[in-house]
C-alpha cells in the first residue's frame, strides 16, 4: 500500500463550522494576510503546525496555526506524509531570491517617497 493511500486527513472534522471560521480569521489577521513562509498573499490556507493526528489537543489553538499559500501548504503536507523532502540547497536559494525581491520592493518604495 502506498503512503498516499494510508494518509487520512484528520483535521477534516476540525475545519468545518463557525468556530473554525472565526479561528481562521484570527490567524489570517495575525499573519497580516500573507504566507508566513514566502510572503505570498494569494490562495491562503490555514495550517496546523503540529498536525491534528499527532496533537489533537492543539487543534483549536491559535498558537498552533499558521497562514500558508497553497504551494507552501502542499509542500509541507507532502513532507509530513513522506512523499518529498526539500533539498537544502534549493531551499536556501529560494529564500535568497525571496529576500532579494523584498529588499528591491522596499528600496523602490523608499525611493518613491
Amino acid at each position: 500500500m502506498s503512503d498516499r493511500k494510508e494518509y487520512a486527513r484528520h483535521s477534516r472534522r476540525i475545519t468545518r463550522g463557525p468556530r473554525w471560521k472565526a479561528l481562521r480569521m484570527q490567524a489570517l489577521e495575525r499573519d497580516d494576510w500573507q504566507c508566513v513562509q514566502c510572503g505570498n498573499r494569494h490562495r491562503l490556507e490555514i495550517d496546523h503546525i503540529e498536525p491534528v493526528r499527532d496533537r489533537p489537543d492543539m487543534a483549536w489553538s491559535l498558537s498552533n496555526l499558521q497562514t500558508l499559500c497553497g504551494r507552501c501548504h502542499s509542500r509541507k503536507t507532502r513532507i509530513e506524509i513522506g512523499l518529498g523532502r526539500p533539498d537544502p540547497a534549493r531551499e536556501a536559494w529560494k529564500k535568497l531570491v525571496r529576500e532579494t525581491g523584498r529588499n528591491l520592493i522596499e528600496h523602490e518604495r523608499k525611493s518613491d517617497a
